[in-house]
């Protein structure tokens, strides 16, 4: 988002604070989505939980069947 767009962003919600007036549900809607909007736009900007720049691979969390042939066969 541009300098101006995040300005324009403060301001209403500094009017928003200022005069409290009825807001239908569609316009509610289209805030909140904008809002989640910018909280991802800056999360994606600061990444918190990668540590030192070195991602962990991911693996998988199946454990080892056990191995039960010799209960099957009797022995």
């Amino acid at each position: 988002m541009s300098e101006e767009q995040q300005k324009q962003a403060v301001e209403t919600d500094n009017e928003e604070v200022k005069a409290p007036r009825k807001v239908s549900l569609a316009e509610a809607m289209k805030q909140k989505l904008e809002q989640k909007k910018r909280e991802q736009a800056e999360a994606k900007k600061s990444p918190k939980h990668q540590g030192g720049g070195s991602a962990q691979v991911m693996r998988s969390q199946h454990t080892k069947k056990v191995n039960n042939q010799r209960k099957k066969m009797g022995v």
